[in-house]
């Protein structure tokens, strides 16, 4: 080890105090500290750093430089008015995957900390009749669309999932994935690949110590996918599969459609590079990101970035001009997210997100504060819109696609108490639809009811299961699929509490 000089390169830089408690460090804890700090580039983090602070004070709102995304980007699957355009699409997709050329994404750094939990999201129970966890849920979702895909095209083919966890939630999730089996799926289908982390800051740009002998580090958002990619060489793995389309989703929404072939196909029959899922903005003080065109380019535009008056503003029609809320669901061709990670990337800008980062003070002793007191420098996944022309963006239902778990139990919003009613209420609804009936109370809040994804994707092939039955709303209602329980499929799957009428 050069002590010299390290601290010498940490003096040039100004971050000269981390090597404040070096002393009361033992030889091995030196060393790893030395090896560590030794991998980061300070100059380049000290430059990311002050100019996302200083283009953070601009505080610039995008009033004047906004316009709706073109009619001609735009499709919906709402109501019945498409409901042959929706066919289509759907048979397109299925095809492509039937075809092998399908791949999923999901962006999985997420701890659940705000959850109230140790372990990563994925691996969350929101309390289903089944028990089932996310992980579970999509990868059961995963084995249906196959089998769907299969049953049209009579190819038999798989979809890779590609899981980007960060250092925090990699063991853990490998491990669950591992102990249960990868839930039906093949190994080699699942892959997991791990995203950077960056030094936290202060307010003054003096990174973080967590303790004595460890700088504060924190994912780079969900924008670090393509790095990750790089790192990893996964765009060229893809292309050796024979990937051509990738479906991009965070883990915490319970109901993501995986490998939508909707949305998938929507996206080839509108040539689209790039694509989005959005959900109707219909109360102009709701705090959702907005897929816009702003200067000509499509992006998110944040909710602090366009002013009330803006927000306010409505089409003839009522509706909201700026309305497409942004769900984090995103397609690309293969060679889209190929330019983005090995050309466009290092053009990304960061954004600034103010967190409570645990910090050692001038004794050695760990704080863990009760206010942020710290940033962290994050890229988001969908700051690349800007780069493609060839753009689409498909309008879903709410209540049939997003329902997001980010706080803990008894929150009013977007916790595991509206996941579960969420998800209860869309099953009930695709029982309604299929002919079946629910007697005792016609309110879909409050029935519980699951329908299993081996079962049923996204409530087709329900007739001959429920039509003309009757389900009493006072019992808990889980309908599975005949082979569920055996051990190619997850032989701890629960099946208790089962009513049928």
């Amino acid at each position: 080890m050069d002590l010299r000089k390290l601290q010498r390169d940490l003096q040039e830089s100004d971050q000269e105090h981390l090597l404040k408690h070096w002393g009361a460090l033992s030889e091995e804890e030196q060393k790893q500290f030395y090896d560590d700090l030794r991998k980061i580039n300070f100059a380049k983090i000290n430059r990311s750093f002050e100019k996302t602070m200083v283009e953070a004070k601009v505080n610039e709102k995008k009033d004047e430089k906004l316009q709706p995304i073109p009619p001609e980007h735009v499709g919906s699957v709402i109501g019945g008015c498409n409901s042959d355009k929706v066919s289509s699409w759907k048979e397109r997709g299925l095809q492509v995957i039937s075809e092998g050329k399908v791949a999923v994404l999901l962006l999985a750094g997420g701890q659940g900390t705000r959850l109230g939990v140790s372990y990563p999201k994925g691996m969350y129970d929101v309390g289903l009749p089944s028990g089932k966890t996310l992980y579970q849920l999509q990868a059961e979702r995963i084995v249906k669309v196959q089998n769907l895909a299969s049953e049209q095209n009579g190819n038999i083919s798989t979809i890779p999932w590609y899981i980007m966890t960060s250092e925090h939630t990699m063991d853990d999730t490998k491990k669950f994935f591992e102990d249960h089996d990868y839930f039906g799926l093949q190994s080699s289908d699942v892959i997991f690949f791990e995203q950077h982390t960056l030094p936290c800051f202060n307010s003054e740009g003096k990174i973080i110590l967590d303790q004595p002998g460890k700088i504060a580090r924190a994912p780079g958002g969900n924008g670090g996918l393509y790095e990750a990619l790089l790192d990893e060489c996964r765009i060229d793995e893809m292309k050796k599969r024979g990937i051509e389309y990738i479906h991009v989703y965070c883990v915490d929404n319970i109901l993501v459609k995986m490998a939508d072939p909707v949305f998938i196909g929507f996206c080839i029959d509108k040539s689209a590079e790039c694509g989005a899922k959005v959900v109707e903005k219909t109360k102009p003080e709701e705090k959702v990101g907005l897929v816009v065109k702003c200067d000509g380019k499509f992006q998110v535009a944040e909710y602090s970035e366009i002013s009330e008056e803006v927000q306010q503003r409505r089409d003839p029609d009522g509706k909201l001009t700026f309305r497409e809320g942004n769900l984090a669901n995103h397609f690309f061709t293969i060679g889209f997210l190929e330019k983005v990670v090995k050309e466009l990337e290092p053009s990304l800008k960061f954004h600034i997100a103010r967190k409570k980062i645990p910090y050692v003070d001038d004794t050695g002793k760990r704080i863990i504060p009760k206010e942020a007191n710290g940033i962290k420098l994050e890229k988001f996944v969908f700051d690349v819109f800007e780069f493609t022309e060839h753009f689409a963006v498909l309008e879903v239902a709410r209540e049939e696609e997003f329902s997001p778990l980010k706080n803990g139990p008894g929150s009013a919003t977007d916790s595991p108490d509206t996941a579960k009613r969420d998800l209860c209420s869309l099953h009930y609804n695709y029982i309604i639809r299929a002919g079946g009936k629910f007697v005792d109370n016609n309110e879909s809040s409050s029935v519980v009811c699951e329908i299993s994804p081996l079962l049923s994707y996204a409530g087709e092939g329900l007739e001959d299961v429920v039509r003309e039955k009757q389900f009493s709303a006072r019992n808990v209602v889980y309908l599975k699929a005949e082979l569920e329980g055996h051990a190619e499929l997850n032989g701890e799957l629960p099946c208790k509490k089962v009513r049928e009428g």
